[in-house]
């Protein structure tokens, strides 16, 4: 997560919108998160992001990134 935080929000932008460069990048920073943070919520958003409805997830947070400057439910 922190390696994330630190690119560029166009890095993050671009990572976020390559579908699968997407799903890797949400797989490995949810499921990073979740081991440090720990938490019911993080832990079901993991879940999410690990079945095939992670491209939907990256995609709505490719576009969280863009508004918020960061990810969805983070």
């Amino acid at each position: 997560m922190t390696w994330f935080n630190k690119q560029s929000r166009l890095v993050q932008i671009l990572l976020l919108l390559i579908p699968v460069v997407n799903y890797i990048t949400e797989i490995v920073v949810r499921w990073s998160t979740y081991l440090k943070k720990g938490g019911l919520i993080r832990l079901v958003i993991c879940i999410l992001v690990t079945i095939p409805s992670g491209i939907i997830i990256g995609w709505l947070d490719c576009l969280w990134v863009f508004l918020f400057k960061k990810l969805f439910l983070q």
